[in-house]
């Protein structure tokens, strides 16, 4: 296997110190999912690689700079910082984002060097309720926004798909960029439920595809390919882009879906093809949600193997 066939997985064991005793967004999260590619045996089939943070430039290109600033600030503090309810700070949080976000934008920038065709980012903390402004939904920069900045930055690239399959919809991502059409942003995600932002927002390239509570596999395969299927054509994107959440699994404890870790196989294996249908199979996936570890692992591992396809 070339390097440009290879599957590149970006990660980084800083990104462990995003820590808050309690908090289900854990460090065991990642802990569980780099262990079980390796048990898996999946590791020795893909290219490893230690991301580095991403450049200020990269996040102010979809963040506001008052909240790159107050998270680099609270990083010279020893205590733990509350941001909302459910988002937190501690001394580790703000080089893990970056860590996250520089996973991505290499990613990218991997790809489009034709260096490899998919990446996979095993990294915390999640990235897709974080909007312009404001770190919410234990996220604190926007990972997959980022990512998608730098592609759009990049001569050749006029459009771009963000695919998002989070029990949570992905409303940071929306925010940025809701009005920016070269971006498609399509998500599957349980109504009536957090964050209730931008829940009914929708236009040509916002594409919603709610989901009732307890959803199961039948209903679930159907609706996306109802919502999904017809807008990615539509779109003709350069690049694809996963904000993979695996929360909407019957065993975890957030969401209130009913998925099977076969879902994840068979959602990952559509977007890998349409990325070969319509942009040379070109993709990154970044983690986003899934807090019961044992079915995180697994979700994982039917994710990544259908990467490796």
């Amino acid at each position: 296997m070339s390097n440009a066939d290879s599957l590149l997985v970006y990660t980084h064991p800083d990104c462990l110190d995003h820590a808050f005793a309690g908090h289900p967004e854990r460090p065991e999260r990642l802990t569980a999912v780099i262990d079980r590619l390796n048990e898996s045996g999946i590791m020795d089939e893909v290219t490893l690689v230690e991301a580095s943070e991403a450049s200020g430039d990269d996040l102010s290109s979809v963040h506001d700079p008052d909240l790159i600033e107050i998270l680099r600030v609270n990083e010279r503090t020893d205590a733990i910082v509350r941001i909302d309810q459910d988002t937190y700070l501690s001394p580790g949080s703000n080089r893990a984002a970056r860590l996250a976000c520089g996973a991505s934008t290499e990613g990218i920038r991997a790809i489009l060097r034709g260096e490899a065709q998919r990446v996979f980012c095993a990294v915390r903390p999640p990235g897709h309720h974080a909007e312009i402004n404001t770190a919410m939904g234990f996220c604190l920069f926007n990972t997959i926004a980022v990512a998608g900045a730098v592609a759009l930055a990049t001569p050749g690239i006029d459009r771009i798909a963000i695919l998002d399959f989070d029990v949570h919809q992905g409303n940071g991502t929306v925010d940025i960029f809701k009005d920016d059409e070269r971006v498609l942003v399509v998500s599957s995600f349980q109504e009536d439920f957090y964050p209730m932002r931008y829940m009914d927002y929708h236009n040509p390239h916002v594409v919603p595809c709610p989901l009732a509570a307890n959803t199961g596999s039948r209903d679930f395969r159907r609706a996306v390919e109802a919502s999904w299927l017809p807008a990615i054509p539509r779109h003709n994107p350069d690049l694809i882009l996963v904000s993979a959440g695996f929360d909407g699994h019957a065993q975890d404890p957030l969401g209130g879906l009913s998925l099977s870790t076969d879902d994840y196989r068979w959602i990952t294996a559509l977007i890998a093809g349409l990325a070969d249908e319509h942009c040379e199979g070109r993709l990154l996936s970044t983690l986003e949600g899934g807090y019961d570890l044992a079915s995180l692992a697994d979700s994982v591992e039917m994710h990544v193997s259908e990467l490796l396809k």
